[in-house]
């Protein structure tokens, strides 16, 4: 009987001593500087409409998750971008949709803002589209790390240049650049980095591979090229290890 619980108390004790190794092992697998490495540093915050959320190209193909994807490719550890963008609004709705999805303040590596291409559609006065934009700088500021630093905003396209729009080009050129040079003007007052990838934009009508299949919206290969022309100034803008 003796022998018998000898050998019972060998057993537990090597099982418990197993059980322990193999708890350490795991513990030094999860610390290691490899597994470190692949967990996402940077945050992305995107703020805008149907050229922010991609209407009518595939999820990976937005020029948000485009840029996340070249940064990765440099070396950051970006997490998948926060977007907060539907197809069709105006300013007004985009910080309805901030106020109603963010509640932290200077939680993003990264604040990017394109906005206003509806405000235009629909023939909202250009000064409501002011006063609401300088609305969204402030509060995409508060959202950033770094406050004006982290954030950059991207112009709005012409999509008199794309078949929805073609039979109103010069109208809506004018327009654009019109809600566009407001959107400039915006930025610097709150010295924020503005790219105009309007021109880019432009070249649509005499390449349809630029245009989605909608007729309207930039397509993948559109976003590409908006990302290429402004990534290097992007990247600047992360903090360095």
């Amino acid at each position: 009987m003796r022998i018998f619980y000898l050998f019972s108390i060998v057993i537990f004790m090597a099982f418990n001593i197993s059980c322990s190794s193999g708890r350490s092992v795991n513990q030094e697998r999860d610390n290691s500087p490899e597994a470190a490495k692949d967990e996402p540093k940077y945050s992305y915050l995107a703020l805008g409409d149907s050229y922010t959320i991609g209407e009518s190209v595939d999820a990976s193909q937005r020029w948000p998750v485009q840029l996340s994807e070249q940064l990765k490719d440099r070396g950051y550890a970006m997490a998948a971008p926060k977007i907060i963008a539907k197809t069709g609004w105006t300013t007004a709705d985009l910080i309805a949709g901030i106020n109603s999805e963010l509640n932290v303040q200077r939680d993003f590596d990264l604040v990017s803002i394109l906005i206003g291409v509806n405000n235009q559609y629909q023939n909202k006065p250009i000064t409501e589209y002011e006063e609401e934009l300088r609305e969204i700088f402030r509060k995409a500021i508060n959202h950033s790390k770094t406050m004006e630093a982290g954030v950059f905003a991207v112009s709005i396209p012409d999509y008199g240049f794309t078949p929805f729009g073609a039979a109103h080009k010069d109208e809506i050129g004018r327009d654009i650049d019109a809600f566009n040079e407001v959107f400039k003007r915006v930025a610097q007052d709150f010295n924020v980095s503005f790219y105009n990838i309007t021109p880019i934009s432009r070249r649509a009508e005499d390449n349809p591979d630029l245009v989605a299949d909608d007729d309207l919206h930039p397509s993948a290969l559109m976003y590409k090229i908006w990302v290429e022309d402004f990534i290097l100034n992007v990247v600047e803008k992360l903090p360095q290890e």
